[in-house]
């Protein structure tokens, strides 16, 4: 594995750095604690490129390895600027590793952008297989538990959801009638503080008021109490597949939907399909039983075209999943083991301080949810672009290790084929806010995994199947990505972002985690969670890290709910193989 960083200093600006003892090897180098009055930070011995934690202004004074120079212009909070002189074609590294190629000579003290600096990633190829690592201490939570509901094979769920699903995009319309139909009835409506301002307004205008004097509601209207207190919600799902793509992709939303039949906080699924489309329940059933061979959940299957009627499936559909869904009510939250945790780990909308603070805080929570036997999901491929080596280093086993390089390989060549590349991942929010590169962008997203060894890699839509940490391959695209990670089991995802994002996932409750304390309070509708504490110096990734744990462990038992839970963000998006990055 990779040496322990060592306790040391490190000058930054006029002040000194010390180094986090524990945090972090992972793949990238050491990174260092930042007190409160240090403007900048070198995170790697390696690196020739630093990170401004505050607007520095033209003339300010660095000090960077025993040499002092000034910067050249303002370098806003979040950006990178040179640590040395570039000539046109020198190299740039962060993180410790390659992240980009200088484009023109760069002076010591000029801010880095797209205008002078481009994509470069280091080469990879095989490794041995490593096996080596040393957990961070778990004690705090060896006897801890967290309220799930038990399934029959073995794993827990963090809450217990009903799903509705079409099999192909020609049912959407039957679902939607089904969700007129059930949501109320159930009471799982949730009437939305949107909602009612624009009935009033509607009401104003009609009786001839003035507008003005309508205000936005602060919150939503509470719910009412649901007919089935112990069921979490029934989540009505729609998507643009199951027919006219190609079979591969049909049989690929087969594999997803099976997955989410599987995992464990399902209790149970409803599934319209129409008949004549490529994504036969046949297949669907087939990948059911490769994920889960003795599956026992209920399974509600209703094919139109084997109906004499529209209305005669509709009601029978509503009807048996009444039914199931009052036995499912009987199940009740238990004690059960943290490691019966599976964390997806995601980020989006990222920023310059996304891989200082909140992705190395959720690397932290997964290195301890792999020393409490746990199971974590790192996904999205193409922000691993630059730091391939380092994961292939961290691998089990040099057959996990070449299964990565393939997967790696084959998904940039389809990239490529389409006009595209890894390279243009980068979305123009990521490049304002400090990403310039995709490796720069890589670098720091990798660190959501952690640590720990990797001990399974698999395509997307895969089932995670081992304790320990498992790579999905999947897009960067957040809901894409989410989607999967639910598809393949996860039952609880922590997503990182710097510039603030809305996204949630219907059966997985997605604890959404700020990068810095501005966009925590511009975001607080949908933010859980603040790391910004990190970048002003106050506390570290290992203190904070334990802390959100403790959060997880909360979340997962259902004593509070997820911000996008709250706000009803239910986002679905099977990926469609091909240009998503």
């Amino acid at each position: 594995m990779f040496p322990q960083t060592q306790k040391g200093r490190l000058k930054s600006g006029r002040k000194t750095l010390k180094f986090i003892n524990y945090y972090l090897t992972c793949p990238l180098g050491q990174v260092f604690f930042m007190q409160e009055s240090s403007p900048t930070l070198k995170i790697s011995e390696k690196d020739n490129l630093w990170v401004a934690l505050k607007d520095l202004m033209p003339g300010q004074q660095v000090i960077a390895d025993d040499e002092s120079f000034n910067l050249n212009e303002k370098i806003p909070a979040k950006h990178k600027f040179a640590g040395q002189d570039f000539s046109a074609g020198d190299l740039a590294y962060m993180y410790g590793v390659l992240v980009g190629e200088a484009t023109c000579p760069i002076q010591a003290g000029d801010r880095i952008t797209i205008e002078n600096l481009i994509h470069r990633s280091a080469e990879f190829s095989s490794g041995k297989g490593n096996k080596s690592w040393a957990s961070p201490s778990t004690k705090k939570w060896k006897n801890k538990t967290f309220l799930g509901y038990q399934r029959s094979d073995g794993s827990a769920g963090t809450a217990n959801y009903w799903l509705v699903v079409p099999l192909v995009f020609c049912e959407n319309g039957n679902i939607e009638i089904l969700k007129r139909s059930m949501t109320k009835a159930l009471g799982f409506d949730k009437r939305s503080q949107y909602e009612s301002f624009a009935e009033e307004l509607a009401k104003a205008y009609q009786n001839g008021d003035s507008p003005a004097n309508v205000s936005l509601p602060l919150e939503n209207t509470a719910r009412p109490s649901p007919i089935f207190p112990n069921i979490d919600g029934v989540k009505f799902l729609t998507h643009g597949l199951g027919c006219g793509e190609t079979r591969g992709i049909s049989k690929e939303l087969c594999g997803l939907l099976a997955g989410y039949a599987c995992n464990p906080n399902v209790a149970g699924i409803t599934v319209l399909s129409l008949g004549c489309q490529h994504a036969q329940v046949s297949i669907l059933e087939e990948e059911i039983s490769a994920r889960c061979k003795n599956f026992d959940k209920p399974l509600l299957v209703f094919e139109q075209q084997k109906y004499p009627s529209e209305r005669e499936m509709l009601e029978k559909a509503i009807r048996q999943t009444f039914e199931n869904l009052a036995k499912a009510n009987l199940q009740q939250r238990s004690e059960v083991p943290l490691s019966k945790l599976c964390l997806g780990m995601e980020c989006g909308a990222s920023d310059g301080f996304s891989g200082i603070s909140a992705n190395p805080c959720i690397g932290h929570v997964a290195d301890l949810a792999v020393g409490l036997n746990g199971r974590v999901i790192l996904s999205e491929f193409p922000e691993l672009c630059g730091v391939e080596q380092e994961i292939v280093n961290r691998c089990e086993s040099m057959e996990i290790g070449n299964r990565f390089i393939k997967i790696m390989r084959n998904y940039e060549e389809r990239v490529k084929e389409a006009g595209s590349g890894f390279h243009m991942n980068p979305s123009p929010g990521n490049v304002k806010d400090g990403l310039i590169t995709d490796a720069i962008k890589s670098a720091g997203a990798a660190r959501k995994g952690g640590t720990s060894p990797v001990v399974d890699v698999f395509d997307y839509p895969g089932w995670v199947k081992k304790d320990g940490l498992s790579l999905l391959c999947t897009a960067g695209n957040d809901v894409e990505s989410t989607t999967a990670m639910a598809g393949a089991g996860a039952n609880l995802i922590l997503f990182s972002t710097g510039l603030g994002t809305p996204t949630g996932n219907p059966i997985s409750p997605v604890i959404k985690i700020a990068s810095n304390s501005p966009t925590a309070k511009s975001f607080k509708e949908y933010i859980d969670f603040d790391t910004g504490s990190i970048i002003e110096g106050s506390e570290s990734v290992e203190s904070l890290g334990e802390k959100l744990l403790d959060e997880v462990i909360a979340y997962a038992s259902g004593i509070k709910k997820t911000k996008a839970d709250l706000q009803g963000r239910d986002d679905f998006l099977p990926w469609k193989r091909g240009m998503s990055l």
